[in-house]
């Protein structure tokens, strides 16, 4: 049977009348170190309305039954895995979660941190396994960045490990500041008006690529990750680079925040608000056909 349930508006107004499907006192050994504090409820249940606004309004429910969420070990990733994990307890996200970890073979990577720890608290998962680090180590020149490479390789893997497991998705981890970050980067390097959609269907047709934390700001994610006490795996390839694009942008939008509190939720807006006749590209608004009615 298709699963084609979409959260209503009103159920996102108070996650508090959704209790835990086995009651209030038992809960999923994932939030056993969650802390009892009001500022910390709060910002759980913010997170929870993003997600369930993000399956809300791209219809990332429809139809799907098997999801394979990405986790690098980074916060954000734990963090998308517990709120998708809290609304499935819930029983408010009617499919089939399975955790992935890649591990692409970096030097010190801590193997036992992802598998270790998604057994302990019972998520099914699949740890995979392929040298990706030795082909950009080989693929880039000297002073280049590893971004690009790296992570066209490690999305072809999660393809191909999500057909495998006969996943309809592959479900990632990026945010509000990646959307913005790679607005900017198209914007001001590629010459066109494009980033991470929410939802994108793979080029091939047969898997959905979808981010639930598209209107999740990274600075709450963080607070969450550390409150939850995730064993957190830095990034020793990418991370370790200076002079990063994606580093000036998120430093650009993090000044326009400082001085104009607020902005970077205008503008996550304003992706959402296109008007093509009020742009330059013909190929969206048929200029040619546009004519003033010359009065009588």
């Amino acid at each position: 049977m298709d699963i084609a349930i979409q959260p209503s508006a009103s159920d996102l107004e108070d996650l508090s009348s959704s209790p835990d499907h086995t009651g209030d006192d038992v809960m999923h050994p994932i939030f056993a170190k969650m802390p009892t504090s009001v500022s910390f409820n709060k910002l759980r249940k913010r997170l929870l309305r993003q997600v369930r606004q993000a399956i809300e309004d791209f219809g990332m429910l429809n139809g799907q039954k098997r999801w394979l969420i990405g986790v690098s070990g980074g916060k954000d990733s734990y963090s998308l895995l517990a709120l998708l994990m809290d609304l499935q307890w819930r029983g408010l996200l009617p499919v089939e979660l399975i955790a992935c970890n890649l591990d692409q073979g970096q030097p010190n990577f801590p193997k036992h941190i992802l598998p270790e720890y998604l057994s302990s608290i019972g998520v099914k998962h699949r740890i995979e396994y392929r040298d990706t680090y030795s082909i950009v180590k080989e693929k880039v020149p000297a002073g280049g960045t590893y971004c690009a490479l790296c992570s066209r390789l490690r999305r072809g893997n999660l393809y191909r490990i999500a057909r495998e497991e006969g996943c309809d998705a592959l479900v990632l981890g990026h945010h509000r500041e990646d959307i913005l970050e790679t607005f900017f980067m198209n914007f001001f390097h590629g010459g066109r008006l494009a980033t991470m959609p929410a939802k994108l269907l793979n080029d091939e047709g047969d898997l959905m690529v979808m981010r639930p934390l598209a209107y999740a700001a990274e600075d709450d994610l963080a607070k969450f990750a550390a409150a939850m006490e995730f064993p957190i795996i830095p990034c020793d390839l990418c991370g370790s680079q200076d002079g990063l694009e994606r580093n000036a942008m998120k430093a650009m939008l993090s000044d326009i925040e400082r001085r104009m509190p607020g902005r970077k939720d205008t503008m996550l807006r304003a992706l959402g608000h296109v008007s093509p006749s009020h742009l330059l590209d013909p190929k969206l608004f048929d200029f040619q056909s546009l004519f003033a009615e010359p009065k009588a």
